[in-house]
């Protein structure tokens, strides 16, 4: 099986939709003739051409807004954000429009749009461009939201999102643009909302997803020098959750650490959290943990900014501690 990148994952994903559906388009700031900020749409618009390709000028709430209007008259649009940070200009396209059309139409208008681009923390980008932005967008009824890990899981859950009906936030890691990974040279879809168990364990469940599935695996690698078996349920999307999954795991291992980018209040580990403590009462042999950014906006010192992030220490640490190891 070839083994590729996360972004050339993602390419593969907008040239093999764009083969097979004329109605798909790619439209954001520097996509076509610059290739993409992280060249993710390298080479469509040599294949496409520009009016399937199309360079915007740095507006994102006019061109999310255009995209929007396409989708609702029959196209399906692919909008790309240079940062999900810079979408904060366009939430009122996403959130007002997008995510509401169809139920306040009264089901008369679909919105197949996908909204996509880097999420959360790369390295000494300050803090107005560090933001992780799934639980912000989970919260709003009417979008799925999607944070692919892996370059297999990037493909597949991006041609799943084009092919929806919904309007798709589709978060990808920006440190994850250069991994590598295994990816089917046939084509293959992976449904929306659902999980996957990227590694097998039965003493404490760590549940994940975008970026930290890998910090988890690591994590899992570390522990199990150590005897400890750790199972590590990638969630995948975010919107909607795969509840089933993550109880399933929770009720064998009976502990489970929550690891995600973001802030602690109001973040999607307090609503895993939740779940589980509603679903996994008697099962747990320990109180849930969780595993997330420091409670202060992203510091810009090298040093602060490793010392802001969840990361593997942390994230074992946590284990251990539900396992009353420490």
């Amino acid at each position: 099986m070839p083994v590729i990148t996360y972004r050339d994952a993602l390419n593969q994903a907008l040239r093999e939709e764009m083969q097979r559906d004329d109605r798909v388009f790619l439209m954001g700031e520097e996509v076509a003739v610059y290739q993409g900020a992280y060249k993710v749409s390298k080479g469509l618009l040599q294949e496409f051409g520009e009016m399937r390709v199309v360079d915007t000028p740095i507006t994102e709430l006019g061109f999310a807004g255009v995209g929007v209007g396409a989708a609702m008259v029959g196209l399906r649009p692919v909008i790309e954000f240079m940062t999900w940070n810079f979408a904060l200009l366009a939430i009122d396209q996403v959130v007002n429009a997008a995510a509401k059309m169809l139920y306040m139409s009264g089901g008369q208008y679909n919105v197949p749009i996908v909204f996509r681009g880097p999420n959360g923390a790369a390295l000494q980008l300050s803090a107005q461009h560090s933001q992780a932005w799934e639980s912000w967008l989970a919260h709003i009824p009417g979008l799925k939201v999607v944070a692919p890990g892996t370059p297999y899981d990037a493909k597949g859950l991006l041609k799943a999102a084009i092919r929806d009906d919904n309007p798709v936030c589709f978060l990808e890691g920006e440190m994850l643009y250069n991994t590598k990974g295994e990816v089917p040279e046939e084509e293959y879809i992976i449904p929306l909302g659902k999980a996957e168990v990227k590694r097998e364990g039965d003493h404490c469940t760590i549940v994940t997803w975008g970026k930290m599935a890998l910090v988890s695996l690591q994590a899992a690698d570390q522990l199990a020098k150590d005897g400890i078996n750790v199972e590590v349920v990638d969630l995948r999307t975010l919107r909607p959750i795969d509840n089933e999954a993550v109880v399933a795991s929770v009720q064998k291992t009976n502990r489970a650490v929550v690891v995600e980018e973001g802030w602690e209040i109001a973040g999607m580990g307090a609503q895993l959290v939740a779940t589980i403590q509603q679903e996994c009462f008697d099962d747990l042999d320990a109180p849930v943990l969780r595993v997330h950014q420091a409670d202060v906006p992203m510091p810009y010192a090298k040093n602060l900014e490793k010392s802001a992030k969840p990361d593997v220490a942390k994230t074992i640490a946590a284990v251990r501690k539900v396992m009353y190891l420490d």
